[in-house]
Parts: structure tokens; C-alpha cells; sequence
């Protein structure tokens, strides 16, 4: 069985916002019965270009029918803008993380709301249509899409595309084509990366990439023996924290803080950075 959060399981048990919404001003379909996963995205959409209403209608699995109910409820209130910025990831993030076997679902949330938004800005197909080379005959999956997932996720492996494309996923006579993507993503991002000049965080990205670090990397290996933190101060290259439940009661507190809040900081953000706890 899936190893599925919390919030799948609820967004698939409970699934919000399912059926046809009447009058809807775009309308995004992808996916198909034939290859097990099909989506319809319907939006309403205000003078404002304010996303006022969404519902869905699929035909797949429960994280299929999770990340579609969880996209419905990201967009309302959102601009169009906005909304179009959305990626698999955001989608993913949402629902506290999909199985790798599960993430291509999430992409084609995605790709029906970008349909959804084309087809009310130009009034064209519903359905999204297919754009340059098909690399994967067995789903339908083009070349643009299978180098955009790669840029997007940073994929690296023939396994990671299937994940998040389906390319790969049938015949598998693709496999060779796609690793040559990959090869070509790699080359380009390691120019990208020479030519492109370094930029300095901000303080609210810093401050931010220290936040997502604790929480990812910190805190689930502290709560799993009964402690948690907290993110205090942040000063120049000094991070301040509060140890909470088990951990404030740690004999071995000051070792948790050098030994593994400061390392992944180091690792993640900054080598220069020092922890300090809160008195």
C-alpha cells in the first residue's frame, strides 16, 4: 500500500469541489481513460480575473482524485496570475508530499489548470493538445513536456521522469531517448549555472531558507522523541532557538544544537552560520 499524509487521505475521502461547474468560463481536460488517469478542470472566473469557484470531475487514483480536489482549493481567490504560477510541486507541498510512483498526478493537475486558463483567455480547445516531438507513444507524453518536468523537479533518472510524466512507464523503448534529455537538461543547467552571475539573499529569503530547513530537516527527527523547536532570532550569521517538550528537557540539547540544528543550517544555508538556544 501508498505510503499517503494525512491530508491525501482526507482530500481523497472527503474530496472537495467534485462536479460540473455550470457556466464554467475555462475548462481544462487532460489525461485519458485508455492510459487509467483523466481530469476535467472547470473555473469561474470574475471582471477581476479572480478565480471565484472551481470543480472537478477524474477518473484515477486516490492521489489523483487528492491532488485535484486539493488544486480546486488552492486556486479560489487566487488571480489567474497567480494561479498560473502554480506547479506540481506547490500541488505536492499542499498535500504534505506524494509517493515518488504518485507524483506524476500532481502534473497533471497542473497541466489541467494551465488548459483551464488558456481555454478562458482565447475560448480554444479544452483539451490540452500536444506540443512538438512525442517521445512516450504509450501515454502521449512530448519531448517540451518531459524537459520541462526535468528542469522543473530537477530530475536526474530515467525512474524520476516516469514518476512525474508516465514517459517511460509502458513499453519502456522510450527509455533511451529520455536519458539523451536528460543529458541535454544537465549540459544546459551546468552553463546556466557558470554563466549566471551570484546574487545575494535577501533577508526575508534567508530568513525563509532557515525556516523551510528547520522544518524539513530539523524538526521531524526531533518530534519523533517527543521535542520540537522554535525559530527565534535571526542575526547576521547567529540563529537563535528555543528547544520545546522533550528537547527543553535534554540533557543532550547542547550536542542536538551543534551537532544537528547548526550542521543542516551549515549544509543548507550557510557554512558560517552559528545556533544559539534562547535563555
Amino acid at each position: 500500500m501508498w505510503d499517503y499524509t494525512e491530508t491525501v487521505l482526507d482530500h481523497f475521502r472527503n474530496p472537495r469541489n467534485v462536479g460540473v461547474l455550470e457556466d464554467a468560463d475555462g475548462v481544462g481536460q487532460v489525461g485519458s481513460l485508455a492510459c487509467g488517469d483523466a481530469l476535467k478542470l472547470m473555473i469561474k472566473v470574475d471582471s477581476d480575473e479572480i478565480i471565484t469557484d472551481a470543480t472537478f470531475q477524474t477518473f484515477g487514483c486516490a492521489s489523483a482524485i487528492a491532488s485535484s480536489s486539493a488544486l480546486t482549493e488552492m486556486v479560489k481567490g487566487m488571480s489567474l496570475e497567480a494561479a498560473s504560477q502554480i506547479t506540481n510541486r506547490d500541488i505536492g507541498d499542499y498535500l504534505g508530499g506524494l509517493p515518488d510512483q504518485k507524483v506524476h498526478c500532481s502534473v497533471m493537475g497542473r497541466e489541467a489548470l494551465e488548459a483551464a486558463i488558456e481555454n478562458y483567455r482565447t475560448g480554444g480547445t479544452a483539451e490540452r493538445e500536444l506540443e512538438g516531438k512525442v517521445i512516450c507513444r504509450c501515454f502521449g507524453v512530448t519531448e517540451a513536456e518531459i524537459t520541462r518536468a526535468i528542469n522543473e523537479n530537477n530530475l536526474r533518472t530515467v525512474e524520476e521522469v516516469t514518476n512525474h510524466t508516465k514517459a517511460g512507464g509502458g513499453c519502456g523503448g522510450c527509455a533511451e531517448e529520455i536519458e539523451d534529455l536528460l543529458e541535454a537538461a544537465a549540459e544546459t543547467k551546468t552553463q546556466t549555472d557558470a554563466e549566471a552571475p551570484s546574487r545575494r539573499m535577501t533577508i526575508v529569503e534567508r530568513l525563509k531558507l532557515i525556516q523551510e530547513t528547520l522544518d524539513r530537516e530539523v524538526r521531524p527527527l526531533l518530534q519523533k522523541d517527543g521535542g520540537d523547536l522554535e525559530l527565534v532570532d535571526v542575526a547576521g550569521k547567529t540563529v537563535v532557538v528555543s528547544f520545546r517538550g522533550a528537547c527543553s528537557r535534554c540533557q543532550v540539547a547542547e550536542f542536538t544544537m551543534k551537532d544537528v540544528v547548526e550542521a543542516k543550517l551549515r549544509e543548507f544555508v550557510d557554512d558560517a552560520i552559528e545556533v544559539e538556544e534562547e535563555k
